[in-house]
């Protein structure tokens, strides 16, 4: 049995942390082939803030949130929270009642139609609709992966949630990633980052990443090949040289932007004889800034594609689940915050550059004693 009502963490409008309130709910009903959820934990991503903040413009001087659907999905209120962990309490009409009990995890895209293989207007639960900063959620059944791995805790499952390890996936299949090919990695210390490293071992690739020298050793235990110094720029290419061998970076996987993304571009194109295939940039983020500034005869004269990637497929969703069932994946799981301190975990998580690696967690109140205490970062600066 579950409870009629519910604590959720409410976000009422754009803006500041004020916009986001505690309060008490209706528990959600499950519909026509959806279960209904009891959250044990839901990782914490950068989509949270910006989305929160109207920092998805499509176009300049917006303060919106994206709609590349044609119209705005994000509606007052909101319960935010994509990377959802828990068991099912809960079955709609259609939805086989052994599934109750399962544990598993959230395939978080909001999809437009049946098709596997391609999402053209993306958007996700905690945006588009509720999501996890909630004691329970609705979702679709056949979104809802069951994942019986005991070595795995709710907490960790949640911090290998799709809304990272997808994006990741996607900015690597876009870019036609393979084996043996080397892979630049920014923001590598994030949940997208951490997951690109990985993935990239699992399929091959050999993965660099650019970070802070504090958490080189914390990277290459995860699969980097080597870590490249973020506050050393002005000398990045010879970095470069000297981390591959004098060779280019086949890709970047770049989820910084701004000033940076030209350099990026540098480190792929410095000897063209030494390359085997065009150079190739995913993009999934401007955390460096929103603007680059580039020559475009240096994308065309150097024949350099670009990928701009958001989301992912329900295809790349079914072989990271795969993967998490296979243990091929390891989770990065940083700490964790209780649902009713959501506040001081989105504080804790502006400050991440500084001092962490992977991912935060928020678990509802009434389960923090069984899937957060062990984990918690409630006290911390």
């Amino acid at each position: 049995m579950h409870s009629d009502t519910m604590k959720a963490m409410v976000l009422t409008g754009h803006g500041g942390l004020e916009k986001l309130e505690y309060t008490t709910l209706p528990t959600p009903a499950p519909a026509n082939g959806e279960v209904l959820v009891q959250v044990t934990a839901t990782a914490k991503n950068n989509t949270d803030r910006k989305a929160r903040e109207g920092l998805y413009p499509t176009k300049k001087g917006e303060t919106t949130s994206f709609q590349m659907g044609g119209k705005p999905t994000l509606t007052f209120p909101r319960i935010q929270g994509a990377d959802i962990a828990g068991r099912i309490v809960a079955v709609g009409n259609g939805v086989d009642s052994s599934r109750m009990g399962e544990r598993g995890l959230l395939d978080f895209n909001l999809y437009a139609n049946d098709r596997p293989d391609i999402n053209l207007t993306p958007d996700y639960y905690g945006h588009g609709a509720d999501g996890g900063f909630a004691e329970y959620v609705v979702v679709p059944a056949d979104q809802f992966h069951t994942v019986t791995n005991t070595a795995l805790a709710d907490a960790e499952l949640a911090a290998m949630g799709m809304c990272s390890y997808q994006t990741a996936m996607h900015m690597l299949t876009s870019a036609r990633v393979k084996a043996g090919e080397r892979v630049l990695v920014t923001g590598a210390s994030g949940g997208v980052g951490t997951a690109l490293i990985q993935l990239c071992r699992i399929l091959g690739a050999i993965p660099y990443a650019l970070s802070t020298p504090g958490k080189a050793s914390a990277l290459v235990e995860l699969g980097a090949e080597a870590v490249l110094d973020r506050s050393g720029m002005d000398t990045f290419l010879e970095q470069t040289r000297a981390a591959t061998g004098g060779r280019p970076f086949d890709a970047v996987m770049d989820l910084v932007g701004g000033d940076m993304t030209d350099r990026f571009i540098d480190a792929m194109i410095f000897d063209m004889n030494a390359r085997e295939t065009y150079p190739r940039l995913s993009i999934a983020g401007a955390s460096g800034g929103n603007i680059s500034e580039i020559l475009w005869t240096r994308i065309y004269l150097y024949q350099v594609q670009i990928f701009g990637v958001s989301h992912g497929t329900r295809e790349e969703a079914g072989q990271l689940v795969a993967w998490i069932r296979e243990g091929q994946l390891k989770p990065v799981l940083h700490g964790a915050f209780r649902l009713s301190r959501l506040h001081d975990a989105e504080r804790y998580f502006t400050n991440r550059g500084s001092n962490y690696l992977g991912k935060i967690v928020i678990v509802p109140d009434s389960q923090w004693d069984e899937h957060g205490k062990r984990w918690s970062l409630e006290g911390s600066p």
